[in-house]
């Protein structure tokens, strides 16, 4: 689901104020999480379990991810690649991400 996501939006940046679209075919890194977001919980993924976070990369570009937390590992599912991986293990640093209550950040 993560590739499919990744290969059915066209990415381009916003131009002017920032939008947030769960249906999108084209945008940034906001509304590739969304659409995923999106499907995850019509798939049945609870959306307690979905976060909504934004990195640092070790290039220092800064996109948003979404994070899958499980009983195990929270996982990381971007834009930036096909893969994916523990949030640990993809050597982004959390800049922010949402609590259990999306209305709040840590």
């Amino acid at each position: 689901m993560n590739d499919w996501v990744n290969r059915s939006i066209k990415p381009q940046n916003d131009e002017g104020a920032d939008s947030w679209d769960a249906n999108a075919t084209v945008g940034d890194c906001e509304d590739y999480v969304l659409v995923k977001r999106r499907r995850l919980i019509k798939a049945g993924i609870p959306p307690s379990a979905l976060r909504i976070a934004f990195v640092e990369t070790r290039s220092g570009v800064g996109p948003a991810v979404l994070v899958v937390n499980t009983t195990r590992e929270q996982y990381a599912l971007d834009n930036l690649t096909r893969t994916i991986k523990p949030l640990k293990q993809t050597g982004y640093r959390v800049v922010s991400m949402q609590t259990a209550n999306p209305a709040k950040w840590r």
